[in-house]
């Protein structure tokens, strides 16, 4: 008589367990290496709970316990209680609104006890759950409109909700789940008007506006030109270009102007202009946000982070200063080193080679998630497996994009490296929602 094995190892995938806690430790030592103070007894230090890296090594605690939980759990659970989870998270979002602190200009973050807790990184985990169950329903046909605005509005409402909460990185993450739906039949042509309007909101940022109206206006008059025989057979495609034309021209008057006055904070203004090489407009600089300085001395220059950031990584050369030898990262030059430029402590203090390997660890943990996606019998499975994929893409893509100047600093972490045990916890949650969905991949869940 066969029995069914009840050990919490039968069909884990361990290469993903080891890849989740090599990363973890890496975050560990960052922390330490970037808050770490002179004279402190390292093993006290570790197990006070008063510096960032015992908090670091505590939450990670509380993590594992959470991932161990969740391998004990019957993987149906998660696919019975998608909807559960997206709407829990969204009540936790709106109770941000009455509830809410404001820590460092972002209003998303609940204060518990001692504690912070951002509603909108956990709502990434229930956005996962409640697209991925949506997609694998038998009804859902997602080769029609009706069904694919559906899917998009899972994704849109926490993240509009979260922009309200002045948290307009975190609501870019949400914009990840496209690639899902992507992968589940999107038509290409949405993501081209999505890559589109960005390259518009660029150009528009770049160019003066009648400049960039002009040349607008001669695309359109390109394109008449280049299809008038099919004008003369169907006249409806004039109306097209023209409905086309009035759209870009409103989203560079109007649009632009709109989302950068009235949507984003004036810090965020100024770092999205540091980044594209601009002076920011006048009318968007008032009331901006200072950048203080380690010497207690205040400044408006946006770029301020992202330079020092540049002069850490480069500082650590080929094989780096060694941990805790950093100046720039040990000093405080560098803001938010523990967070959002923690991968500035990783290339100063191991140089090229330790941050190459850093990203070669991240390639092979995303490789290894859309091999274990593309495994899966249950479309359930397979959504979710491409949502982490998709969420933890996005974190490491842009947080490292962010350090070398490529992208504007929009304050998301480094997945499982970052310190922050609402972030850690996340991340952990996810992942081992994957494996536990992983190994039951024989079962087709709805």
């Amino acid at each position: 008589m066969n029995q069914r094995n009840p050990t919490i190892s039968k069909g884990i995938d361990w290469s993903l367990v080891w890849i989740y806690l090599l990363l973890v430790a890496i975050g560990i030592m960052a922390v330490f290496g970037a808050t770490y103070k002179e004279g402190d007894a390292i093993v006290q230090s570790f197990i006070s709970f008063k510096t960032d890296y015992s908090k670091q090594l505590y939450f990670f605690v509380a993590a594992l316990v959470l991932g161990l939980f969740i391998l004990l759990t019957d993987s149906k659970f998660f696919s019975a209680t998608a909807n559960i989870w997206y709407a829990t998270g969204l009540v936790m979002l709106l109770l941000v609104f009455p509830l809410h602190s404001n820590v460092k200009g972002t209003e998303s973050i609940i204060r518990l006890g001692g504690f912070n807790f951002q509603p909108a990184e956990f709502c990434k985990i229930c956005v996962a759950l409640a697209l991925a169950k949506y997609l694998s329903r038998p009804e859902t046909d997602f080769s029609k409109t009706r069904s694919q605005l559906i899917a998009a509005s899972i994704v849109l409402v926490p993240a509009m909700l979260t922009i309200l909460q002045s948290e307009t990185g975190l609501a870019l993450v949400f914009f990840a789940f496209f690639l899902v739906m992507y992968r589940e039949g999107l038509p290409s042509g949405v993501l081209v008007i999505g890559f589109a309007t960005a390259a518009l909101v660029v150009a528009t940022l770049l160019l003066e506006k009648n400049t960039l109206a002009m040349i607008l206006t001669g695309l359109a008059l390109l394109v008449v030109l280049i299809m008038r025989r099919q004008l003369k057979r169907d006249k409806s495609i004039l109306f097209k270009i023209v409905l086309l034309w009035v759209i870009c021209v409103g989203i560079q008057r109007f649009g632009v102007p709109f989302f950068f006055k009235n949507v984003l904070a004036k810090h965020q203004v100024e770092r999205i202009y540091s980044t594209i090489g601009k002076d920011v407009p006048e009318e968007y600089l008032k009331g901006a946000i200072p950048t203080q300085t380690p010497s207690g001395k205040q400044t408006n220059t946006a770029d301020y982070n992202v330079k020092q950031s540049k002069i850490a990584i480069g500082s650590g050369g080929l094989f780096g200063k060694g941990l805790l030898k950093g100046t720039q990262t040990r000093y405080g030059f560098v803001p938010e080193q523990r967070t959002d430029f923690i991968f500035d402590t990783i290339g100063e203090g191991f140089g090229f080679v330790g941050s190459f390997a850093l990203l070669a660890i991240y390639l092979l943990l995303l490789f290894r998630i859309i091999t274990v996606a593309e495994r899966q019998r249950s479309v359930f499975s397979r959504c979710y497996a491409y949502g982490v994929a998709a969420v933890f893409f996005f974190h490491i893509g842009i947080n490292i994009a962010m350090t070398v100047g490529l992208a504007p600093v929009i304050g998301i972490t480094l997945p499982l490296v970052s310190y922050g045990g609402t972030s850690l916890i996340t991340f952990t949650i996810l992942l081992f929602i994957l494996i536990r969905l992983d190994a039951d991949r024989q079962m087709v869940l709805r």
